[in-house]
């Protein structure tokens, strides 16, 4: 027997009405414990089934019955629907088996694998590749779940139905769209049809639920916050053949309204029948365009005329504390509400709710409620995609993909569940690091492998690169599957993530992965793989582990039925609530409407429904938004907008503005300072031209670098810079003479020769990037003009001695010692022995004796000290020629500046072993580019 609906309006005091509901309908559910009820004696309420939509409600409704019918009583078995179905078994060992396809995960790949054959479906949504049907494969199974919920039902009880309703659905399209549409609607009958099996989970949902209500023994109260599905709906019908039912709903009838909600909000309102057994919703679905208008019409019509069922202020029982709190920016929304929650902490309140409408300011009030010790139990949960323990996944299928870049390396290297294995591996990454940043390997597991020196960081490389390897064929999903936890645990990757509570959830997303797709015979791809794993991770919630439920952050209709002491919704402006959808591919409103799935206007009469109940049923709301956006004004939600009208045309008080006063923290004001440290116990052992260099630019810049080992690693650059070119112009000359020395290359030779190492040592930078092929052509022109030039030099008496010399001197002064040390360029040497030192430049000769006239290069000068024999002369040679001529810009008086170097150098370094304070005194030109700018602070003082 299916009783009439109890309808219950929505408030604060729901539960302990659906209590009084409960217990006067309970006569008639249980004959049997009527006379107890009358005698006000205990009764057994055991053999009733209470379904609730979760279980905090079973909670409440408990709770509510204990206080009406006493503690003596015998409750009632209540439960929700998800976990009444998995307490019965199935039964027969095939609906086990379609039981666990029916996730999704075997059906989508299924579907993937049928869908990547038709060439033609790349060429109709414009996909590129296979994986690009992956996104459409699941929108498909959405679609196919949608209408197997809506139209199933109906199909078993009457065959033959589903396309009476699609034609009549397709009909409501104009014919120009239906012709454009016809190909997409035939892919979505024949997916359909196609799952319309075992596997389906709405079929098996159904079935189950179906032989659940054919063995009905006990009634049965079945409470829902919104209009039952259709296959609840057939569940209820079934179940009633048996057993009574009594459905408990929100009552959302003219008379169970405030006035002024009624007035603001009239498409709020459910519309009776005739018949009074069943309703239909202003603007839900099965309404026509011309009933909701009518509807809504009616609606009007009786608040101006001022009908009992719309009374013109709020009931004298319920006056909600509604309150507006507008904040200027994101960070004054994210503070403020934080505060209100520390606040009414303070004021005694212990359930406290945040209704995340706006995710970012909601993410931002957890991190700082969490900073102030404040734990917030998210029900929203974020995607698993998102955590650190499935990055480390993906960024181990980044270095597959991208065949060892160097960055994706790093990033998966420096991952914390691989640093987790101990200190060696720590030190080998940072190796490994230095290595690839100072040889700007930008990626290739070749390149990456020479640039590492032999040892441990390189082993470790190798069984990388091994490991990766095997990614590169094609697998069944079951061999995919076993291959990735194999790698993990292999790579040290399996035992960390499964000691962190995301890393489990992750690891068993992918068993689960597994036990689906046992039976899958097809092979994919490693692409095809990776965009699997990832539509899995990034359709899975993580959901933290609640420790403290003072404060509960969740999403608007989470607040079914529930009742806080203080709730938060932040994000109350036009942009985020209602919430848009995002739309689904294929269907248009009318046509949507016409099958029974879910309309934008349904999403959102039911989202204003949320939001009713949420302001109904809780002692105070505070709605936040930000004011402004982009400098731009950012209005409230239209919601509101039409409640301050309402109150405002009733004559009642506007909503009050929520006030919130920010704890005050005095600081200490400090007048910033020239930065003048001291620390000879830092300096260091050994120096180098550019450490020299830093010390005269800034002294403080030579402190934080070379004193306290602070500068920053090399950046890696796919681009190439001007001094990829000097490198590769060095290894030339350097082979060059070192080959015309060695081979006695004739002069008439020396081109041919020239030419040939030039192709060598650019070779390789040519075959991997075409960006080099400008420096190549630069290297030609000047090439002729270097050749006149060296030979020149030759007749001169001048001969190459040595090039890439490697040199070390002590340095000693009073109170230390410390190591110079440099490469040099080259060395020549004359008849009568006399040393000369070149260093090679890819300047123009008038840059050069700017800069050796400024008198602040200390360069040839700091490499002459190297030397054991004293150069008798330095130059700079400019490769950039002048007129098709090379010039080499010499050092005047080279001796004399050696000494005052020597001078200079030592006390400089005895003062700062003797205390003397390292002042940030750099020149703009120097500050500009300076990586210590942020230390330093110039500017502030």
């Amino acid at each position: 027997m299916l009783h009439p609906t109890l309808m219950i309006p929505p408030g604060i005091d729901f539960w302990p009405a659906a209590a009084r509901g409960v217990r006067a309908a309970l006569p008639a559910l249980l004959p049997n414990c009527a006379a107890a009820l009358q005698a006000g004696r205990p009764v057994d309420l055991s053999g009733l089934r209470i379904v609730v939509p979760a279980f905090v409600q079973a909670q409440s409704l408990r709770q509510a019955l204990s206080v009406l019918l006493g503690g003596g009583c015998v409750a009632p078995r209540i439960c929700t629907p998800g976990s009444w179905l998995a307490l019965q078994p199935p039964a027969d060992v095939a609906a086990a088996l379609a039981s666990r396809r029916a996730s999704g995960n075997e059906r989508l790949m299924v579907l993937y694998a049928e869908l990547r054959q038709h060439a033609w479906l790349k060429k109709l949504f414009a996909a590129r590749r296979n994986i690009d049907l992956l996104p459409l494969a699941q929108t498909l199974l959405l679609l196919a779940d949608e209408l197997s919920a809506a139209l199933w039902p109906a199909m078993s009880a009457e065959p033959g139905t589903a396309e009476q309703r699609w034609e009549r659905a397709l009909a409501q399209l104009p014919p120009a769209a239906r012709s454009v549409l016809s190909d997409e609607a035939q892919l979505v009958w024949s997916v359909w049809q196609s799952q319309l099996d075992a596997s389906d989970p709405t079929l098996a949902l159904h079935a189950r639920m179906m032989a659940l209500a054919g063995a009905a023994r006990t009634p049965l109260i079945w409470f829902s916050a919104v209009t039952p599905q259709p296959c609840e709906q057939a569940f209820l019908e079934a179940w009633s053949q048996r057993q009574a039912v009594l459905p408990v709903l929100l009552d959302w009838r003219a008379h169970a309204l405030p006035g002024v909600l009624a007035r603001a909000w009239p498409e709020l309102v459910e519309v009776k029948e005739e018949s009074g057994m069943r309703s239909v919703v202003a603007g839900a679905v099965g309404a026509t365009p011309g009933q909701r208008r009518s509807a809504q019409a009616d609606l009007f019509a009786e608040a101006a005329q001022g009908q009992p069922d719309l009374p013109a202020c709020w009931p004298a029982d319920w006056r909600p504390d509604l309150r507006l709190s507008s904040a200027i920016s994101l960070e004054d929304e994210a503070q403020s509400g934080a505060q209100s929650v520390v606040d009414w902490l303070h004021a005694g309140k212990r359930s406290i709710a945040i209704v995340a409408q706006d995710r970012v300011v909601a993410r931002r009030i957890r991190a700082l409620l969490q900073r102030a010790g404040v734990t917030v139990d998210d029900e929203t949960g974020w995607k698993l995609s998102t955590t650190r323990a499935a990055a480390s996944l993906t960024a181990w299928f980044d270095v597959v993909a991208t065949r060892a870049d160097s960055i994706a390396l790093l990033d998966f290297l420096k991952s914390p569940f691989m640093l987790s294995a101990g200190d060696a591996l720590a030190e080998q990454v940072m190796l490994i690091e230095l290595a690839l940043r100072r040889a700007n390997v930008t990626g290739g597991w070749g390149a990456v492998m020479a640039a590492v020196p032999a040892g441990a960081a390189r082993d470790h490389l190798q069984m990388l690169a091994d490991r990766a390897l095997r990614f590169r064929q094609r697998h069944t999903i079951v061999d995919w599957l076993a291959l990735t936890r194999a790698t993990l645990n292999k790579l040290g990757l399996g035992p960390a993530l499964a000691e962190d509570v995301a890393g489990m959830q992750v690891l068993a997303v992918l068993d689960a992965i597994g036990q689906a797709c046992t039976d899958l015979t097809q092979e994919f791809s490693f692409g095809e793989w990776r965009a699997y794993v990832s539509l899995q991770l990034e359709a899975t919630a993580f959901l933290a582990p609640a420790t403290d439920r003072r404060v509960i952050m969740l999403p608007l209709n989470g607040t079914h039925l529930r009742c806080f002491d203080a709730v938060l919704l932040v994000g109350a402006d036009a942009a985020h609530l209602p919430s848009s959808a995002s739309e689904t591919l294929f269907f248009a409103n009318a046509v949507r409407r016409e099958l029974g799935l879910p309309t934008r206007e349904s999403r959102q009469l039911q989202q204003l429904r949320d939001f009713t109940e949420l302001v109904m049923a809780n002692p105070l709301v505070v709605l936040s938004w930000q004011a402004h956006r982009d400098g731009e004004p950012n209005p409230i939600s239209h919601w509101v907008a039409r409640l301050e009208l309402a109150l405002a045309r009733s004559r009642q008080h506007a909503l009050p503005a929520h006030q919130v006063k920010l704890a005050l923290v005095e600081l200490a004001a400090r007048q910033p300072a020239m930065p003048r440290p001291a620390a000879p116990h830092l300096l260091p052992q050994r120096l180098s031209a550019s450490g020299y260099a830093s010390l005269v630019a800034c002294p403080y810049q030579f402190f934080i670098n070379r004193m306290c080992g602070l500068s920053g690693l090399d950046e890696f650059s796919e681009r190439l810079e001007k001094r990829d070119y000097g490198d590769w112009l060095h290894r030339i000359l350097d082979v060059y003479h070192a080959g015309v020395k060695e081979r006695g290359v004739p002069e008439q030779a020396r081109l041919a020769y020239l030419q040939e190492v030039t192709a060598v040592i650019f070779g390789p930078e040519l075959a991997k990037s075409a960006a080099a092929m400008g420096y190549h052509d630069r290297w030609q022109k000047a090439l002729p003009a270097y050749l006149t030039w060296a030979n020149e030099r030759e007749a001169e008496g001048w001969h190459f001695v040595v090039g890439e010399a490697w040199r070390e001197r002590q340095l000693a002064w009073e109170g230390g010692t410390m190591v110079l040390h440099g490469r040099i360029d080259r060395i020549d040497v004359d008849a009568q022995g006399a040393h000369m030192l070149l260093d090679y430049k890819t300047s123009n000769p008038a840059i050069l004796k700017k800069r050796i006239a400024s008198g602040e290069d200390h360069q040839l000068a700091f490499y002459g000290l190297l030397c054991e024999t004293p150069p008798l002369a330095a130059s700079y040679v400019a490769l950039e020629p002048v007129r098709d001529r090379i010039n080499a810009v010499p050092a005047p008086d080279y001796a004399a500046g050696q000494a005052r170097l020597a001078d200079s150098l030592g006390g400089t370094l005895a003062a700062i072993t003797h205390g003397a304070t390292l002042h940030a005194h750099g020149i703009d030109s120097v500050c500009r580019y300076c990586d210590v700018r942020g230390l330093c602070r110039k500017g502030a003082w």
